[in-house]
């Protein structure tokens, strides 16, 4: 059932479908056990699914460390983990920045310490200002570790979906994919950001894919999120519109007998500049779902490949 797709100039094979993590942090209305992370993951493993996107700012290395755990009683070889860097998590929705080349370092090996791991197939920069990107000093610091084999690959995560200014650069920092908001309430990166991806044949992760759960087709507008679920913090006059939106949608563009959900990940695979989506999932009957996308991707993608 899962496809794959060649991950840029990474030459990774990984799965359309990942498994976003930010949700282990506790910041998605839910605290996780080990047991319950072990389930989502170990579903995951058996459809196919390869790729896990984590940040050290989920939780105080919290998601990492649940990840780890995994990790270590799996083969860690079996799977492409990324992860990022940036930022210091206080309290939940709290944070501050850390992009110094000495910050990061430290951060790095607190992050391979959490996951449990020699190394880091994707180390991405993490939603950082422009001033934070342009940095030699940082860039220098993460070749001496891709050098030193900490890590495998890096990527840039960009905050806002339309910045050209840290796309267009990736390539001159040695950054091989990039990960971007883009779902079909969102399409943003279609302007610009894409034709910049396809241009220097990097890998592109599409991030909240489900524009935050309103795309699963499972809210109406008027819907209410609980204080530890970061969805409480959103403009209820915006939530209200996008979810007239989505309704609009699953009235107009998506089949009958299709679920809304899997039709908003494989509408982002569709995009020729997309390589995978990393929904997250609280539950293994989640996973399970968000993979099942992978039957309604076309197979003509540019980026396919067989396993």
């Amino acid at each position: 059932m899962m496809k794959y797709r060649r991950l840029g100039k990474t030459e990774l094979n990984v799965s359309v479908v990942g498994v976003g993590t930010w949700q282990f942090g506790g910041e998605w209305g839910m605290d996780f056990t080990q047991a319950e992370v072990d389930q989502i993951l170990h579903k995951a493993k058996e459809l196919g699914i390869n790729l896990i996107d984590t940040a050290e700012c989920y939780g105080d290395h919290l998601s990492e460390r649940l990840i780890g755990d995994y990790l270590k009683r799996d083969r860690r070889e079996d799977w492409i983990v990324a992860t990022k860097f940036g930022h210091h998590f206080h309290d939940r929705f709290t944070r501050t920045n850390e992009y110094g080349a000495t910050e990061v370092l430290a951060q790095l090996d607190r992050s391979l310490k959490a996951l449990q791991t020699d190394y880091i197939d994707l180390y991405q920069f993490h939603s950082g200002p422009d001033e934070a990107f342009d940095n030699d000093a940082l860039w220098t610091m993460l070749d001496k570790q891709v050098s030193a084999g900490k890590i495998r690959h890096l990527g840039l995560s960009i905050a806002k979906n339309d910045n050209l200014h840290q796309t267009s650069s990736a390539s001159q920092v040695n950054a091989k994919t990039i990960q971007v908001v883009y779902n079909r309430l969102d399409r943003k990166p279609e302007e610009a950001v894409f034709a910049s991806c396809e241009e220097q044949d990097l890998g592109v992760l599409a991030r909240v894919p489900l524009a935050s759960g309103y795309l699963s087709g499972k809210y109406k507008p008027g819907a209410v999120f609980a204080g530890n679920d970061v969805r409480h913090r959103h403009d209820p006059e915006h939530v209200k519109n996008l979810l007239q939106q989505v309704e609009e949608i699953q009235r107009t563009e998506v089949p009958e007998g299709v679920d809304m959900a899997q039709w908003a990940l494989a509408w982002c695979l569709n995009h020729p500049a997309v390589t995978t989506v990393i929904p997250g999932s609280k539950s293994p009957a989640q996973v399970e779902a968000n993979a099942k996308a992978a039957l309604l991707v076309r197979d003509d993608h540019p980026q396919a490949r067989p396993l």
